[in-house]
């Protein structure tokens, strides 16, 4: 890409700055359900199954738009696209802060992850286009290291404020930051650097054939696809547990109270952000994406091991083997930038969109099967709001299907073509 001179460069760091805002809004509504289980399950007499699915709706939506917000980034844009994310987030979020019912608040969960589906994919089309594909993976990581405080968030920040002001009250407000924030986008942020501040693009053209070419280019490349399987095992078991399940795990099953449970989240949530940043640059420096991937995936996998066993850990341990599991959990990162650079570069909304749909499938499928799978072993026992109470041996089978898609990632790790951290897509010849 050219050089950028300065005005370019400032103008380039405030707008990837407000798109990073919107990312932290993104991570926060995702990981949400976790840290107000119990309060959701009080509001809406829901079922360790109902609880699931409200959950896993957000998953539903986010991976059914990947593939389409790839197109639209690479069609139209960033900036528009953002835009349409900021508005439709924010009136979600609203609606299902004042939900009265259960079926209102899946059609608020519907809209904040039809929303926030197209922060990512136009993120990493920003960066792409922006930034020098040399430090693709880094300023990814870098990105999400910042991204993860709406997931730092959602653990025991948002657990005090929900029995401080209300989970409604704080679902109100994200719905009116994610509105200004989807102005602040259409504002500042440009969809190409020859575009100058304070001009528009010139309206893009959506043409089917071309958009169906390149999005079939993408899948029938054999090299995308372990790229997908390792987002469905590691980010999916990830999204899971951390999104909704390891409050209520730790809480039931271990006896933590509420306050020492949602911290563990939070410490899960770090250790992800750091480890985003460390991968990154990891892979970067030394050039090279499969063993990075290799190793991460598989001490990942070998983690769940630990829960299985059902063993009780100090209270140190059971911290920092939450911190591990994040860190580790991060080495799914690069697979958005073995995806792009084994595909056209003009075809990298698309191609991480159809690799970052994986994880959001898993979540979808994971939560309400999560959830089913304890009900079907659950003997009756109410907490004192009147919602279930389920034992360790309720929580057994879910957290081994969570082992056993932690372990599909690794596998597929093995699988990851090897790009040296530089684009090696070569037209066919003719």
């Amino acid at each position: 890409m050219p050089q950028l001179d300065r005005p370019q460069r400032r103008r380039r760091n405030m707008a990837l700055a407000v798109i990073v805002a919107a990312f932290v809004i993104s991570f926060f509504q995702r990981f949400a359900p976790g840290g107000i289980a119990q309060d959701l399950a009080a509001a809406f007499g829901t079922t360790a199954s109902s609880l699931g699915v409200l959950a896993a709706t957000y998953f539903y939506v986010y991976t059914v738009m990947q593939v389409p917000t790839g197109i639209f980034v690479d069609t139209f844009g960033p900036r528009r696209i953002l835009l349409f994310g900021g508005i439709v987030g924010a009136l979600g979020s609203l609606m299902f802060g004042m939900a009265p019912t259960l079926e209102m608040a899946l059609v608020g969960r519907t809209l904040i992850g039809l929303g926030v589906s197209v922060t990512f994919i136009a993120m990493l089309k920003f960066i792409a286009v922006w930034f020098d594909e040399s430090r693709f993976a880094s300023m990814v990581g870098l990105c999400l290291l910042v991204g993860n405080l709406g997931s730092v968030l959602a653990g025991l920040p948002l657990s005090w404020m929900a029995q401080t002001a209300g989970w409604r009250s704080v679902f109100v407000g994200v719905g009116a930051l994610s509105l200004l924030l989807g102005i602040a986008c259409w504002v500042l942020v440009r969809d190409h650097p020859d575009s100058p501040a304070g001009s528009l693009i010139k309206k893009p053209r959506f043409d089917r054939t071309v958009v169906l070419t390149g999005l079939l280019q993408v899948v029938r490349n054999r090299a995308t696809w372990p790229a997908a399987w390792i987002n469905f095992g590691v980010s999916g078991s990830f999204f899971t547990f951390g999104g909704l399940w390891a409050t209520p795990f730790l809480t039931q099953a271990h006896g933590m109270t509420r306050a020492v449970a949602a911290s563990h989240v939070s410490l899960y949530f770090a250790g992800f952000a750091l480890g985003c940043v460390g991968i990154g640059a990891i892979s970067d420096r030394l050039g090279k994406r499969k063993p990075v991937l290799i190793v991460g995936t598989h001490l990942y996998a070998l983690t769940w091991l630990v829960w299985l066993s059902g063993v009780t850990l100090p209270l140190e341990v059971s911290y920092a083997l939450f911190a591990l599991m994040g860190a580790l959990t991060a080495s799914f990162t690069l697979t958005w930038a073995c995806a792009k650079e084994v595909n056209p570069p003009l075809l990298s909304g698309m191609s991480t969109s159809v690799t970052n749909m994986g994880g959001f499938l898993a979540g979808a499928i994971l939560q309400p099967l999560f959830g089913k799978v304890m009900d079907l072993h659950w003997a009756g026992g109410v907490t004192s709001t009147g919602s279930r109470l389920y034992t360790p041996a309720d929580y057994h089978a879910g957290l081994l299907l969570l082992a056993i898609t932690a372990a599909i990632g690794a596998i597929a790790s093995w699988r990851i073509r090897e790009t040296n951290c530089r684009n090696v897509w070569k037209p066919a010849a003719r």
